[in-house]
């Protein structure tokens, strides 16, 4: 028996373009494209798949198509299970391929579709490769504006998964030429957090607070509810009896997602557009109505665009008020988090300049500026600013996560402020919770 855990040898005029998609595709892909690591579209990707992968030289995109009707039940079960185990079977294809690799010498791993991935980095970014950014690199398709990738063909109805090669076979990807998305805005109707706006803007924060309830942050809130209460009783008058099974499900059979509605109504792609175009009202009456009009507890931060949005779009569903599902860990974290829970509703008639000064054990200075319902953040003290925070780094820290008080902060100089401290005021209001 030949030892091959250190043998990387490899005839390379047998691994060509062609025959690592052939590779892909008897493994079970639906699709596959090639990526050189080199390509300019992964700079911003590339060194955290080196960290994991030194070797990689080529990316493996593949698509792996799902079942629709699952995924648009507005039996949230129905559609979880398709998500579960296509998930697996993504997993399955990739191994499968990295395996075929291996056994021609060939070095070749891949990381999962979706979990597990490196949890202790929470909440800093957890996944090893970012599967959408490689996908759309590899021509497989473009990001629609609900910020799911639509293949030409299979539509939005799809898996991505990535297998790093160590083989350079030339391959030189071109970028789809055409976005299959046709802004039909249907995602927009029926996300029942107003995460998706007309103007294309996405509000990560409503989308996450809802949609991965059950995941990382929500699930953290759920244990500190467990935790805070001091009876069963206590318990109960915050967490209801169904939401308790549900986190039990999700706990024994994978986490669920609440909603994911955006991908069920989309109707892009050649496969799957034709009942939209045969038929648009019967399409929005079986598809999107159903959604649309379900009886559900939709989870928003209190005081944040998506409570107004559902309160005044969905005034059936029941409205469940929760914390913000993000408590940074570092203050690199608040200032790069803060593009993700900004609240441009909340920021109506701001026009402010914000200049933070950290000391402590993290130094940093950074310009927050607000305007025309935009955010801007900046490394550096840019410009004049109408507010400055001059700020003990952990106690600015704690202070986020409401362990301590601003008062306290401020009368022991902790926190010291420069400017009108109706401010911090306004600009707390665009970051609830």
């Amino acid at each position: 028996m030949v030892d091959r855990s250190l043998s990387f040898a490899r005839d390379p005029a047998d691994l060509d373009a062609n025959a690592l998609r052939d590779i892909a595709l008897e493994a079970g892909a639906d699709d596959v494209g090639l990526v050189s690591l080199d390509d300019p579209a992964l700079d911003d990707q590339r060194g955290d798949i080196l960290a994991a992968f030194p070797f990689a030289r080529t990316l493996i995109s593949f698509v792996l198509r799902m079942n629709r009707e699952n995924i648009r039940s507005p039996a949230r079960s129905v559609a979880n299970l398709e998500f579960h185990h296509a998930a697996d079977d993504c997993d399955e294809v990739a191994r499968a391929i990295a395996h075929s690799l291996e056994a021609r010498g060939v070095r070749a791993a891949y990381p999962s579709m979706g979990f597990p991935m490196e949890a202790s980095r929470w909440p800093r970014k957890m996944w090893i490769i970012a599967h959408k950014p490689v996908a759309i690199a590899a021509g497989l398709g473009r990001m629609g504006i609900h910020r799911n990738v639509i293949h030409p063909t299979f539509g939005n109805f799809i898996l991505l998964g990535t297998v790093a090669v160590d083989v350079d076979c030339g391959a030189r990807a071109r970028a789809l030429d055409f976005n299959p998305c046709f802004e039909c805005k249907l995602c927009v109707a029926a996300c029942p957090t107003g995460a998706i706006a007309p103007d294309g803007h996405f509000d990560f924060g409503a989308c996450y607070t809802h949609n991965y309830r059950e995941f990382m942050g929500g699930f953290g809130e759920w244990v500190e509810t467990i935790a805070d209460a001091k009876s069963a009783r206590a318990y109960r008058a915050k967490v209801s009896d169904a939401e308790t099974v549900s986190m039990w499900q999700s706990l024994a059979f994978g986490p669920n997602y609440k909603a994911a509605y955006c991908m069920a109504v989309c109707p892009a792609g050649a496969d799957v557009i034709g009942a939209y175009q045969a038929d648009k009202k019967r399409y929005l009456q079986e598809i999107v109505d159903p959604l649309q009009k379900k009886a559900e507890t939709v989870y928003v931060v209190v005081d944040s665009d998506a409570e107004s949005y559902v309160t005044r779009r969905f005034p059936a569903k029941q409205l469940k008020r929760v914390g913000a599902p993000f408590r940074p860990p570092t203050i690199e974290s608040f200032l790069s988090g803060l593009r993700l829970v900004f609240q441009r509703g909340k920021s109506n008639g701001l026009d402010a300049v914000y200049h933070f000064v950290f000391t402590g054990a993290e130094h940093r200075n950074a310009t927050v500026a607000i305007a025309n319902r935009t955010l801007r953040v900046d490394d550096g003290l840019v410009g004049d600013s109408r507010l400055t925070v001059v700020a003990d780094s952990e106690t600015w820290l704690r202070f986020l996560r409401k362990e301590t008080s601003l008062v306290w902060a401020l009368l022991r100089g902790k926190i010291r402020l420069r400017g009108d401290p109706r401010l911090l005021l306004a600009f707390g209001r665009c970051f609830p919770g």
